[in-house]
């Protein structure tokens, strides 16, 4: 029989699930990341801030290394970049899916190897292609037909430039309906079933200084079971049998995007990475071999899953009050610095944190300071007592959400802190009022 001490433990550990491997408690309600304790660097750097833990970064790229050993593992800089995550994962060795000139340009001029970048996006613009083709990106994923004339020519007669193709495979996928893309109806790709992916792929062999290396697919996010993979890597292996004898093209390269789900809250589902690659490596042997093709080299495009649970959003407490039969928790941050809530419905679990609370659980609504109704962080539970400065941390907030974050309201984007092996430092500072200011040059 345990006892109550027994369940309290068993009820930290079960509640910090999704925090940071290196998370501790040393004494309750004071809870510490990579060695340093959250209330800490809320004092140090103020809230709203979001805190990385560099150590965690680390071990999931190391995990997925270790995973896919013979694949090619990128990682999704939309998904959260700054000059730091660049120097991870280049010293981690992986590469980088980037999706902007934006994103290229801080990557190549932070010292990442321009050769191991792909860029993509659905609608690229002139400024992103020359980017890729001034800087020698290594592959362009091509997302329309209009792409190819535009690419080839700013590749000109005597270039050369390695491409994919982002194909439809058909297959609904993710998490919520606004971030599945691997069905017929969205923006991106060229679809399988109607034919337009094999036309673009036929237009592109007339381009003699295109290189095409492989095709390119991304089902969706926050996907959490391995079948819609192997359903993928069905229809792009059918794909590529049929290219082969329309064309006699064996394609080298095979792109199954990411979307690998993780969880946000104690008790969700995440995507198991051995599973997923002991099947996919299995079902792409087998669906090879029934084709009679070679083995293409695997490349797989990991982002929410290698920063996500790696990060905690600190915000402090402003106002608590009732209305009706619910207790409104507002915080000094909201939908400027994570819009997800409102725009997926994603739920998050947070906690009191630098004060231990006695008082019993109660739900409550922890809303942002925007002046919109949907400005809601999280409906969850938080001690009755929950009051005017105290400090809230929401785990599993490294993915997506400064990366996505506005200036609404003319509020600033927060900073974000790495912290390490006892230490925390300043990676991106908070953006200010003078930095708003500067930008608005008209009277």
């Amino acid at each position: 029989m345990t006892t109550v001490h027994e369940r309290a433990v068993t009820a930290v550990a079960d509640e910090l699930s999704v925090w940071p491997a290196s998370t501790t408690e040393p004494r309750s309600g004071h809870p510490a990341v990579g060695g340093v304790p959250l209330a800490e660097i809320a004092d140090r750097f103020g809230t709203p801030v979001y805190v990385l833990d560099e150590g965690e970064v680390r071990e999931r790229c190391r995990t997925y290394r270790h995973a896919f050993p013979d694949a090619e593992v990128l990682y999704a800089a939309k998904a959260f970049l700054c000059r730091a995550m660049v120097h991870w994962m280049q010293e981690e060795g992986l590469g980088l899916d980037v999706c902007s000139a934006g994103e290229l340009e801080l990557a190549v001029t932070t010292g990442f190897p321009p050769e191991r970048i792909v860029l993509h996006g659905n609608a690229k613009s002139p400024r992103d292609l020359q980017s890729a083709l001034r800087l020698g990106v290594g592959r362009i994923v091509i997302d329309s037909p209009s792409e190819i004339a535009r690419l080839a020519a700013a590749v000109g007669p005597g270039g050369h430039q390695r491409v994919m193709v982002r194909v439809v495979p058909g297959i609904s996928a993710g998490g919520h309906a606004k971030i599945r893309t691997g069905t017929d109806d969205q923006k991106f790709g060229l679809s399988i079933s109607d034919g337009y992916a094999q036309h673009a792929i036929a237009r592109i062999l007339d381009q003699p200084q295109l290189e095409l290396t492989g095709l390119h697919c991304h089902l969706g996010s926050q996907i959490t079971t391995v079948k819609p993979y192997l359903a993928a890597v069905r229809r792009m292996v059918g794909l590529m049998a049929r290219l082969h004898e329309q064309h006699g093209l064996l394609l080298p390269e095979l792109d199954l995007g990411g979307g690998h789900g993780i969880a946000y809250r104690p008790g969700d589902e995440a995507l198991d990475l051995t599973t997923l690659s002991r099947k996919v490596r299995t079902e792409l042997a087998e669906a090879c071999a029934s084709a009679g093709l070679p083995v293409p080299r695997l490349i797989i495009e990991p982002g929410r899953a290698v920063v996500g649970p790696a990060g905690v959003a600190l915000y402090h407490v402003l106002a608590v009050k009732r209305s009706g039969d619910r207790t409104f928790v507002a915080v000094d941050g909201g939908m400027s610095d994570n819009p997800r809530p409102a725009l997926y419905g994603v739920r998050y679990a947070p906690r009191l944190v630098g004060r231990h609370s006695a008082a019993p659980l109660a739900p409550a609504a922890v809303v942002g300071r925007h002046c919109e109704a949907g400005d809601v962080l999280a409906e969850s539970e938080l001690p009755a007592d929950v009051r005017p400065g105290d400090l809230l941390a929401i785990p599993v907030a490294g993915a997506y959400h400064l990366s996505m974050a506005s200036t609404y309201n003319l509020v600033g984007r927060p900073p974000v802190a790495a912290v390490h092996e006892g230490r925390a430092r300043l990676l991106v500072r908070r953006e200010s009022l003078d930095d708003i200011r500067s930008r608005d040059i008209g009277l």
